[in-house]
C-alpha cells in the first residue's frame, strides 16, 4: 500500500478492472480497492458493466481496511442517498374466525356432522 487508508475517509479513484463480483479502483499509484458487487448502487445489480467502465473515475468511501492482506474494501453506493423506501399500502387485517367466515358459510362442523353430509351426497 502506497499510503494509509482510514476506514469512513472518501476518496476519488479509477477504474482498473471488473470481474462479476466487483470492481478494482486505483486510489494512488501503488493502491487499489474492490467495490463489491453489492456496494454500487442500491438496487440488485446483475452486470457491474451497466454502471462502471475501465477508466472510469469514482468517487469511492473506504469500508474496511485489511492492512495484513492488504486488501481495501470501497463502497460507491455508501456515497449515494438513499431510494425512499416503498411501502405496500395497508388495508384492514382480518382475524383468523372472519376469514373463516368469510370462505365457509357453515363455520367449522365437526368430523361426524360432515360425514354424514358427504356420504349423502354420495349417494350411498
Amino acid at each position: 500500500m502506497g499510503r494509509t487508508y482510514e476506514v469512513g475517509e472518501e476518496l476519488t479513484g479509477k477504474v482498473t478492472g471488473i470481474q462479476p463480483y466487483g470492481a478494482f479502483v486505483a486510489l494512488d499509484e501503488e493502491t487499489q480497492g474492490l467495490v463489491h458487487i453489492s456496494e454500487i448502487t442500491y438496487g440488485f445489480v446483475r452486470d457491474i458493466n451497466e454502471y462502471l467502465a475501465v477508466g472510469d473515475v469514482v468517487k469511492v468511501k473506504v469500508l474496511e481496511v485489511d492492512e495484513d492482506a492488504g486488501k481495501i474494501s470501497l463502497s460507491i453506493r455508501a456515497l449515494q442517498e438513499a431510494p425512499p423506501a416503498t411501502q405496500k399500502p395497508s388495508r384492514p387485517r382480518k382475524s383468523l374466525q372472519d376469514k373463516v367466515k368469510e370462505h365457509d358459510a357453515e363455520g367449522f362442523n365437526s368430523l361426524k356432522d360432515k360425514l354424514k353430509d358427504w356420504i349423502t351426497r354420495s349417494g350411498y
